[in-house]
């Protein structure tokens, strides 16, 4: 039996097989749940990430001026892919939907001030989920 620390690719398909097989007494119970937990954290951190870096192009699009004109097809690029991205992983992973305005909520203000570092950004701004995740909504001054 390979162990875990030393061939991480062929334990997992050992397990698999032992699985399958229903060899479960020589299940690596441990380190296997602990990669099914992995697996669910890295699909938030996924959605996560996605749903910032849509957030940031979303500002970029409405207030970064400067870069606008010769940047903006690029972001609305962007735009579009993450939204795409976002609804693989939520159609992947229904669960996660009652995840996003949370997440939304406590990312909002963190990239706010992210941003806020390349360009103005006005101190009440609000870009809601439902228009961050609507596929035709781009900020107004950019269409």
């Amino acid at each position: 039996m390979t162990t875990y620390k030393t061939d991480f690719y062929q334990w997992s398909r050992e397990q698999s097989e032992y699985l399958r097989l229903g060899k479960y007494d020589c299940v690596d119970w441990e380190n296997l749940i602990e990669e099914i937990e992995y697996m669910g954290k890295s699909q938030k951190r996924a959605l996560v990430s996605y749903l910032e870096r849509l957030l940031d192009h979303l500002l970029k699009l409405y207030y970064w001026e400067f870069e606008r004109e010769r940047c903006s097809k690029h972001w609305r690029k962007e735009v579009a892919n993450f939204r795409l991205q976002i609804k693989k992983i939520l159609r992947d992973n229904p669960s996660l939907k009652k995840e996003l305005e949370p997440i939304w909520l406590e990312i909002h203000p963190e990239r706010i001030k992210v941003m806020r570092e390349l360009f103005d950004i006005p101190s009440n701004v609000l870009i809601s989920l439902d228009d961050a995740l609507t596929d035709d909504w781009f900020p107004n001054d950019t269409v």
